[in-house]
């Protein structure tokens, strides 16, 4: 860097304004000068459980007259709102949002933000995030002027060393790095701007010439393409419905997260119907913010241990000293990868602080490490499989740590857990405990052994906490289990990037075991919510002896292993498809059917599940005890059936 800028003071033609010696070095401004918005930055409405999300969802149907429409579903980063305005491809200012309409000019700030360019490119196409299969139309065109709007913000990890730097100084602390990163933007000296390490995430276009977007989704493409960070994970959704089941992965994500985030927000996907809805005086119709309240405490770090999972992955939890928070005592916390560990600095005997945002799985958020006393000890993540001592593997993506015996006993005892578990094959009885004690009397060894139980009712009964009217029980579970749906079996089967929405597609898609077993990489990948490291990961099971031999044993077990379609890229199936195009929602208590097993038939007779009652809603099915969405439909003059009268109407 000193090289760097000696060479740019001998020659001052060459010292450009977007070098690198230009992100830090400028002199303090004497006070800030109002800059107004050419496109007002308005806020955006919150709602604070499901109930009103659900009728965001209703405005927002009946505002669009019943059109299909796509949504956007992202993080809502708790940082500070702030607009970067490029001119042919260079960064001329920072703008605060101020009242919305007017802002402060931070632009000495903001060229120290990390990750932001203050010369954009064309980049190559990213591939593998969740944005590159968004189909982008927008050429290679950089913007003549380009308004970014996005969030300033400290991360975590950062913000754990700024608070012990404060205390070692005898400061007050900041209480949340929010405030920090508020406090850092607005310093009139960018060099002690620089010290708080602040970054950006683009959220949304502002002000805009020389070139278009059809999307939100292919601007954030772009984004990328010009180096400028988006909000990780952000997902394009089909529906609303769509976008508020891709939320509840959103919420369990988090603590994978090195930033602070406060809600989720949605986002109608296409720009010019975002003008059609047009905005209130205060907040867009199209878009809303989910938040949720944080509830956190102190506690401290007993031990690290680390959890064999279903795929081998290696994941080490922090054991803590038990500490209420939001009404529940916590005294466990996942640490995710070896990364995490790293990037959080924990060491056992930390303090640490856990948090649980809107009452969901807990995290721990930072370490306070100015409360370091020197009994504190590293923890060394284990290079051999903590359960079989076979040795482990780091991926390719270098994230995760993957223990590299396929008979590892911890596999096997998870993957058994998640193939009896409602989520597949929901085989009742069949829970963690005694898939223990069947594995250690040899009596379970594989997914076709469960089949193989109903051989072996004279050892069954002799186990421990096993009486006749159980194991009876246990057994009849087992054999409804075979006739579950192909879908089930998939997600069963434990297939790696396989879950529950995927194993659906690719069962309407190709139909039976037999045709997706036959399918080619590229056949895969036509199918929908399948990519190339999906396709990838299906093709090489059932190219290996390994997977070949596992399904040829569940067949003739007698499990259903679905029927052949005509065509393996149809989304048809044999089953007639009489709610084709029909969005259909089940409420209440069936006496026949679970709330699974009915979704189960409404998706094999091609109609959409939905769980809120909206104006596009075409059936409500009602059982006993039905409540607020049977009232909805009823003031919506929506269609109501019983279980009888839904079951007749697919002909059952």
């Amino acid at each position: 860097m000193r090289q760097l800028m000696a060479l740019e003071s001998l020659d001052p033609a060459h010292d450009f304004v977007d070098s690198p010696s230009h992100r830090v070095g400028g002199r303090p401004i004497a006070g800030f000068v109002t800059v107004e918005h050419r496109v007002p930055m308005l806020s955006i409405d919150n709602v604070y459980n499901e109930a009103e999300l659900t009728e965001f969802g209703q405005r927002a149907a009946k505002l669009l007259n019943g059109r299909p429409c796509e949504w956007v579903v992202e993080y809502k980063v708790d940082g500070v709102a702030l607009s970067l305005i490029y001119v042919n491809g260079r960064l001329v200012q920072a703008v605060t949002r101020g009242d919305g309409h007017r802002g402060d000019d931070v632009t000495h700030n903001a060229r120290t933000l990390r990750g932001v360019p203050l010369q954009v490119l064309n980049l190559p196409r990213i591939g593998g995030t969740s944005l590159s299969s968004i189909n982008h139309q927008a050429g290679d065109v950089i913007p003549s002027r380009l308004e970014v709007r996005g969030e300033a913000f400290i991360s975590n990890s950062e913000f754990s060393a700024i608070r012990a730097a404060a205390i070692d100084n005898g400061d007050e602390p900041f209480k949340n790095s929010r405030n920090a990163a508020a406090g850092a933007i607005k310093l009139l000296d960018p060099l002690l701007c620089a010290e708080r390490k602040l970054r950006f995430f683009a959220h949304s276009v502002g002000d805009l010439e020389g070139a278009t977007f059809a999307t939100h989704g292919e601007f954030l493409l772009r984004m990328e393409q010009f180096g400028i960070p988006v909000i990780p994970k952000t997902v394009v959704r089909p529906s609303f419905e769509a976008a508020v089941e891709s939320a509840q992965s959103l919420m369990q994500d988090l603590v994978a997260l090195d930033f602070e985030v406060d809600g989720i927000v949605f986002k109608v996907n296409e720009l010019g119907v975002r003008q059609n809805l047009g905005s209130t005086s205060k907040s867009p119709r199209w878009c809303i913010a989910y938040k949720w309240e944080k509830y956190e405490a102190e506690t401290r770090v007993v031990e690290i241990v680390v959890q064999v999972g279903k795929t081998g992955i290696l994941t080490p939890v922090a054991c803590l000293e038990p500490v209420e928070i939001a009404g529940t005592t916590v005294s466990r916390a996942s640490l995710h990868n070896a990364d995490q560990i790293l990037r959080l600095g924990i060491q056992i005997g930390d303090t640490v602080v856990v948090e649980k945002a809107g009452k969901i799985i807990p995290h721990v958020v930072r370490v306070e490490t100015h409360l370091r006393d020197g009994t504190q000890k590293p923890f060394e993540f284990p290079t051999q499989c903590p359960e079989c001592d076979s040795t482990v593997e780091k991926e390719d993506s270098g994230v995760f740590v993957r223990c590299s015996n396929r008979n590892c006993p911890a596999q096997l005892r998870e993957s058994l857990c998640y193939f009896a578990s409602r989520a597949a094959m929901n085989i009742s009885g069949l829970g963690s405990k005694l898939i223990e004690q069947l594995m250690h009397a040899k009596l379970l060894m594989s997914f076709a052994d469960i089949y193989r139980l109903q051989d072996r009712r004279a050892e069954l009964v002799t186990l421990d906490r096993l009486g006749e009217k159980s194991v009876d029980n246990l057994l009849m579970s087992i054999e409804q289990s075979k006739r579950q749906p192909l879908w089930r079996l998939l997600t069963a089967l434990n297939l790696r990037h396989v879950g529950v929405r995927t194993a659906r597609e690719l069962a309407n898609g190709f139909g039976s075991m037999s045709a997706l077993a036959r399918a080619a990489e590229h056949e895969l990948d036509q199918i929908n919510d399948v990519g190339d490291v999906v396709a990838k990961s299906v093709w090489a099971f059932f190219s290996s002896e390994f997977g070949q031999r596992m399904v040829e044993e569940l067949k003739d077990l007698g499990l259903n292993m679905g029927s052949e379609v005509i065509d393996p890229n149809s989304s048809s199936s044999t089953t007639p498809q009489i709610l084709a195009g029909k969005v259909l929602v089940v409420t209440g208590t069936l006496s026949r059917f679970t709330r699974d097993e009915i979704q189960d038939l409404i998706h094999q007779h091609g109609g959409t599940s939905s769980g809120s009652v909206s104006k596009n809603t075409n059936y409500v099915v009602a059982g006993t005890d039905a409540g607020s969405k049977l009232k909805k439909a009823t003031d919506l003059g929506i269609a109501i059936l019983d279980e009888r009268e839904f079951l007749a109407m697919i002909s059952l």
